[in-house]
């Protein structure tokens, strides 16, 4: 998602010199028109603002503090840099990076995005803002040219406390989705029948107006382009786990986000990893019971409120540590 919002930026008349580890990565920007640094130390240096977007916590940490011996972005830049992280990261990590950043003499903002790659794209995206109401002032204007929506959430990490609450009602939401239109195929209900009563009526969210599951109904949704993402399983799994991370160390009393969480790890370990997290519906659709009342992946369906004798119950199995997801 960082090379289009970068190329949003170029477009808008801002100077940037952009670095990624991956060398397809930097060919896409260089003919986006994007000028690439030799390396992050040197896109960093002499900069007014270091935008970083990294898959975990423990990227941000190392590319700020430097390691293996290379110096870190907050040593090489000018004294005062605002630090802009737009990545999904740990709440508690956040806030560690909010403290090195301002102790070594910079300032420091978190902002993840909602949005996908579509949303980056077409300069659409959420963001959800930690820092100091002056520094969000002195960001807003660059979030304005990458989104639609700028929301400060407060203090620092609480731009990343609001994502991970609201990826955890994502996830879950699109499960549920799917799992109504697997039910709807059972009960011989139409997809186009089932989203036109659903999205005008109580069961309307994003996982059904925007990236619905199944193809035809949302021209637009990665379902109608064989699930390529979009937004990939294999974040939503990561996003989902700090999400299970921030329920247990406050003792929230969860049970639908740990199981989301444990259906999407399944999902991206079994191949959903680089497929849009919609479909999670082929998964659901192969694990269901078939005409014969033996699902395609030999497992019965799991249901709970059934005839006595019949529920089952699962037991959510989740992670405490990212997973270093490519984002």
């Amino acid at each position: 998602m960082g090379g289009p919002m970068a190329v949003n930026l170029v477009k808008a008349g801002y100077t940037v010199a952009g670095f990624d580890v991956v060398p397809a990565a930097l060919d896409a920007a260089r003919a986006a028109g994007i000028p690439v640094a030799a390396s992050a130390a040197d896109a960093a240096s002499g900069a007014k603002v270091v935008l970083t977007m990294f898959p975990s916590g423990r990227h941000v940490l190392d590319a700020y503090q430097g390691s293996d011996g290379v110096p870190g972005l907050l040593e090489v830049a000018s004294p005062g840099t605002m630090f802009l992280d737009c990545s999904t990261i740990n709440v508690d990590e956040a806030r560690e990076a909010a403290r090195l950043t301002i102790d070594a003499g910079h300032r420091s903002v978190d902002a993840p995005v909602s949005g996908g790659v579509v949303g980056a794209e077409a300069g659409t995206l959420t963001f959800m803002v930690g820092g100091d109401p002056e520094d969000f002032g002195a960001v807003r204007p660059l979030l304005e040219v990458m989104g639609k929506r700028v929301v400060h959430c407060g203090a620092h990490g609480a731009g990343q406390a609001a994502k991970i609450c609201n990826n955890l009602i994502l996830g879950a939401s699109m499960i549920a989705v799917s799992e109504a239109f697997v039910l709807g195929e059972k009960l011989g209900l139409s997809h186009q029948a089932l989203f036109d009563v659903a999205s005008a009526a109580s069961g309307q969210c994003w996982a059904l107006t925007t990236n619905c599951p199944v193809p035809g109904p949302v021209p637009t949704s990665p379902a109608n382009r064989d699930y390529q993402p979009g937004f990939a399983g294999a974040l939503m799994a990561k996003d989902l786990k700090l999400a299970v991370n921030a329920l247990q160390s406050t003792g929230v009393a969860a049970r639908v986000g740990p199981l989301a969480a444990e259906i999407y790890d399944t999902f991206a370990a079994e191949g959903g990893a680089g497929r849009d997290f919609s479909g999670i519906i082929t998964d659901i659709r192969d694990r269901s019971d078939g005409p014969d009342g033996a699902g395609n992946k030999n497992q019965t369906a799991n249901v709970a409120g059934g005839a006595p004798g019949t529920a089952s119950t699962t037991a959510a199995n989740s992670a405490a540590q990212d997973d270093g997801s490519p984002e």
